[in-house]
């Protein structure tokens, strides 16, 4: 297992990767005090560093996130929405052919294990409000805002 971490607007954020992907990233109070990175968390800090800047608008990297066939089918639907984009529960449901499955949805994008670049915040309710965000609704409305989908 290897790991790093990055301060970013969102507070800290450590990167988990084995040899062959990206597993998770997750917010942190503060990083520990060693890292053990790889070249894919090297990968996706300076990625996620651009992204932060505003030079980076999509994610090229090897992602490994864990779970079951289902959530995985709606984590690889999230990876089409464009940046700067949304879509609603029911549209997810739509792309993995499941339109019954608005809950079952609701419930993956939950457990997204890795947030910001498999991106979980732009999707929404169909009515348009913002909905919740497993790392805290005030994170989902700066991402929404740094990606310029909210205007105020």
């Amino acid at each position: 297992m290897y790991w790093d971490y990055l301060n970013t607007p969102l507070g800290w954020i450590k990167l988990v990767a084995n040899q062959n992907g990206l597993l998770e990233i997750q917010f942190v109070p503060q990083p520990e005090k060693t890292c053990a990175p790889n070249s894919i968390t090297t990968a996706a800090r300076k990625q996620l560093e651009e992204y932060f800047s505003a030079e980076r608008t999509a994610f090229n990297l090897p992602l490994e996130p864990r779970g079951t066939e289902f959530q995985k089918q709606v984590w690889q639907a999230l990876q089409t929405i464009p940046f700067g984009q949304t879509v609603s529960y029911k549209d997810i449901a739509r792309m993995i052919n499941n339109p019954k499955a608005l809950r079952a949805v609701g419930l993956a994008n939950g457990r997204n294990p890795i947030p910001i670049i498999i991106p979980c915040h732009r999707v929404i309710a169909a009515d348009g409000t913002i909905g919740g965000f497993s790392a805290g609704l005030w994170r989902k409305h700066w991402l929404l805002h740094h990606e310029r989908v909210l205007k105020n």
